[in-house]
């Protein structure tokens, strides 16, 4: 025994830079296999490769539609409503925010109704008559668009589904999907990578002895294979759980995203608010989303309720009912395709009334651990053994290389 234990001694005398490399090794290997993993999450954006099996696309981008519906779930059912996007808009201030662009499209909108449904007529009108036709609709058009804002604002769900246009928003900029998993996680992923190195090196030292006591060729695949498979479980575990706060050993832990929910809050809302749920693409939503034709039903409505109280009789009596009718729906159309345009001039307003990132870091920070625990899981969740498996497979990879530099340096 005291001569194997000499030998084992003597051998590590002379050879100890290249056992001391083992758990250097094991550490980069933790290290790397971990940078590949979250590599392989977020990248590519799209497929690489030959379809189906040939090939690469990122988890992230490429379950961008599910991922986009689960986040969005808890977005809309646990931290904003549809109607509290629009409550705080003050449809009366909105009106007088846009009245200047408003009137000067108004002009040119019935001017070219007209002249395409009568030219002939329109153009023999005399000019205070077609004045009067164009300014009572300059007149009634700020109190129409705060009239139909109002019947929005009264049943916005009807109108306006948040859910799709965030979900439109992200599966169309998988990037941007991408964005929302890699801020509110950044510090998790460096966790992970920097875990790897730890793990990694821990590991390593068991390797290193094991061997250098039986100096048996598949020691370094089969740990290195259990580095990469155990440190990234290992880590993906410490990042989610335990949920709730508990005791291990007198240490009390933590999954480390849930500790930091106050600033994964901040960076989730920020993002939010600045990318997704923004004045433009509410409006756009509205105007142009699946449920437009309602918005259009509802401007169309508004028109003829104010327009017909002068100028109906008068239109009627010139172009007959149809061509009204066709008129009508024209101008609504017209009006809708060029409010996004001019709604431009309420976002800053819109901006500070909505305050959609307060609201959304506010309601964030009153989730459970539970709760929170969702909005960025589902990005590991479903394929996180593809990440683990990745990590081992490397890891077998680099232990036959390093069964090949040791057996090629020690002779």
């Amino acid at each position: 025994m005291g001569s194997f234990l000499a030998g084992i001694v003597a051998d590590f005398a002379q050879h100890w830079p290249l056992y001391v490399s083992i758990p250097i090794v094991a550490a980069l290997i933790g290290y790397g296999t971990k940078l590949v993993a979250i590599r392989m999450m977020f990248q590519p954006v799209e497929f690489i490769g030959i379809k189906p099996f040939f090939g690469w696309q990122g988890i992230v981008p490429k379950r961008a539609a599910r991922m986009a519906s689960i986040a969005c779930d808890t977005m809309t059912e646990q931290l904003i409503k549809p109607a509290e996007v629009v409550a705080r808009l003050d449809a009366g201030r909105i009106a007088r925010e846009i009245e200047k662009p408003l009137l000067a499209g108004v002009e040119d909108i019935v001017r070219e109704v007209a002249g395409h449904y009568q030219p002939g007529l329109w153009e023999s009108l005399p000019v205070r008559v077609q004045q009067l036709v164009i300014e009572r609709v300059q007149h009634e058009s700020p109190r129409m668009v705060a009239a139909v804002l109002d019947l929005i604002k009264s049943d916005v769900d009807s109108v306006f589904d948040l859910k799709g246009m965030v979900v439109t928003s992200l599966v169309k900029d998988k990037r941007l999907l991408n964005r929302i998993f890699q801020e509110a996680g950044a510090q998790e992923f460096k966790f992970i990578a920097r875990s790897g190195l730890v793990f990694g090196g821990a590991i390593g030292v068991i390797q290193m002895i094991a061997w250098i006591l039986f100096k048996f060729p598949l020691i370094m695949p089969v740990f290195g294979l259990f580095t990469g498979w155990f440190t990234d479980w290992l880590a993906l575990r410490m990042i989610f759980f335990p949920i709730e706060p508990k005791r291990y050993f007198g240490v009390e832990w933590q999954g480390l995203f849930l500790k930091r929910r106050k600033e994964v809050a901040e960076a989730y809302g920020e993002l939010i608010a600045k990318e997704i749920i923004t004045p433009h693409n509410v409006i756009e939503a509205i105007l142009h989303g699946p449920l437009s034709d309602r918005v259009l039903a509802l401007i169309q409505r508004q028109l003829d309720a104010e327009l017909g109280r002068v100028a109906r009789p008068l239109v009627v009596f010139a172009v007959g009912s149809r061509k009204y009718q066709d008129m009508k729906l024209s101008i609504a159309s017209q009006i809708m395709n060029r409010l996004p345009e001019t709604m431009r001039y309420i976002e800053d307003y819109a901006t500070d009334a909505m305050d959609i990132r307060n609201v959304l870091v506010t309601k964030m920070k009153e989730l459970s651990p539970h709760e929170f625990e969702r909005l960025l899981r589902p990005a590991f969740e479903q394929d996180e053994w593809i990440l683990i498996a990745t990590g081992a497979v490397l890891g077998f990879a680099v232990g036959e290389a390093q069964v090949l530099l040791l057996e090629h340096l020690a002779s």
